[in-house]
């Protein structure tokens, strides 16, 4: 025990020797342990950064609020299937479900991806087409004028509810009710401001346009726009009862054969979050796969620079095997130093890793919880170590397996 402390103790010592005898050259053999590590590290700070505002942002996205969404597998997407939701199906399930509370839905045309033009000014803004339910579903207020009104949807009225973005890009009066943009060609007037949001992920949520869903849909010619569907049960009522009746209704009227997949499916806040968390995970554990080779490399590197410092101080191998030293002495001794250059790599990584992570949270707005949890740090060291032990194990044991006659005749 007492001589395994001492060669652990000569072996940190040798390592911190070599590393600050030769600077640029311990560098550059951990070069592939830091880049890995610092990439690591990064990946996981961001990761961890962008989980909490999406989780933050998916809070505010009423926990009781069910969306329909069009859905295709990606099998069939690659050949060229699609699915859609249509105007005549929200309409259909609006008067017929009789638990839901509110609903509503969004509509994305082709034909207003041109933006919005205010006298010589265009700008390309999110047009959405809604009703007055999505007020009641988000309990959302406008800051100027009012929100869309029954009547708008109902008599086809070309009206509209901007965000602040659009105000500033179109360079529209400070109070723009009453003004008129065109949209898709034709003109809209302004009959509200929405209220500021904060920005998801970098993107602004400003950047919108609220027009009568049935407006949107005249004027886009039918059924050829993106629909979500989004509503609210009554208070008591039963959750998974409500989905079947939809999803039976959608299957009829979609003329889906029994055994054939739905074509569209359901989504929650909770069902968000846990889909978030699964893509964070799987980007983390795919960056870490791709950045292992770096440490692979790393590892070469580390075995490289012990096998030239075994051939460096062969004389010296010799002399502490002639006064008595073991080979499992002298293995350990280069096994602790093979280590300790590993893990000095490894904190130059961390290091790296939480200043680019730092400097990422700078450049995305609202992502300022970028942090490195303890199991990041913990699984980094440990790494490097194990990198240390297996790579360094076949120049320890080239050491350690020296005749001590022969080392001291290296010349």
């Amino acid at each position: 025990m007492f001589k395994s402390a001492i060669a652990i103790i000569e072996g940190v010592k040798a390592a911190l020797q070599a590393i600050r005898a030769n600077a640029m050259r311990s560098a550059l053999t951990c070069l592939g342990i830091i880049i890995g590590v610092a990439s690591v590290v990064t990946v996981v700070a961001v990761m961890q950064g962008f989980t909490k505002q999406i989780n933050e942002q998916l809070s505010d996205l009423s926990p009781d609020v069910t969306s329909i969404k069009p859905y295709v597998a990606l099998e069939d997407q690659m050949v060229g299937k699609q699915s859609k939701l249509s105007y005549d199906d929200f309409l259909y399930l609006k008067n017929k479900i009789k638990q839901i509370d509110v609903m509503t839905a969004n509509m994305l045309s082709f034909n207003f991806a041109n933006g919005a033009q205010y006298q010589n000014y265009i700008h390309s803004a999110q047009v959405i087409g809604t009703d007055s339910d999505y007020q009641k579903l988000y309990k959302t207020f406008p800051e100027k004028g009012r929100y869309l009104r029954e009547s708008d949807d109902e008599k086809r009225r070309r009206v509209a509810l901007v965000g602040e973005t659009v105000i500033e890009k179109l360079h529209l009066p400070e109070n723009p009710v009453g003004e008129y943009i065109k949209l898709a060609g034709k003109w809209f007037h302004i009959i509200g401001v929405g209220e500021t949001q904060d920005s998801f992920l970098g993107f602004d949520q400003n950047n919108y346009i609220y027009i009568p869903i049935s407006t949107m849909s005249t004027l886009d010619g039918g059924d050829r726009g993106i629909i979500t569907i989004r509503y609210r049960l009554k208070v008591g009522a039963d959750e998974e009862i409500v989905k079947r009746q939809i999803t039976k209704i959608l299957r009829q009227r979609h003329k889906i054969s029994s055994g054939q997949p739905d074509d569209f499916q359901f989504e929650t806040a909770k069902k968000a979050k846990e889909r978030t968390k699964e893509l964070t995970t799987s980007i983390t554990g795919v960056t870490a796969g791709i950045v292992g080779i770096s440490l692979i490399v790393g590892g070469i590197g580390v075995m490289n620079i012990m096998l030239v410092s075994v051939s460096e101080r062969t004389r010296v191998i010799g002399t502490l095997k002639a006064l008595g030293a073991t080979p499992g002495f002298i293995m350990l001794q280069f096994l602790v130093e093979a280590v300790v250059l590993s893990l000095f790599g490894g904190m130059i990584g961390l290091a790296i890793g939480y200043g680019l992570s730092e400097l990422i949270s700078l450049m995305i707005p609202n992502l300022s919880d970028t942090h490195i949890p303890t199991w990041a740090v913990l699984l980094s060291f440990g790494f490097t170590s194990a990198i240390g032990i297996i790579f360094g194990l076949a120049p320890a044991i080239k050491a350690a397996r020296l005749n001590p006659i022969d080392a001291l005749r290296y010349e």
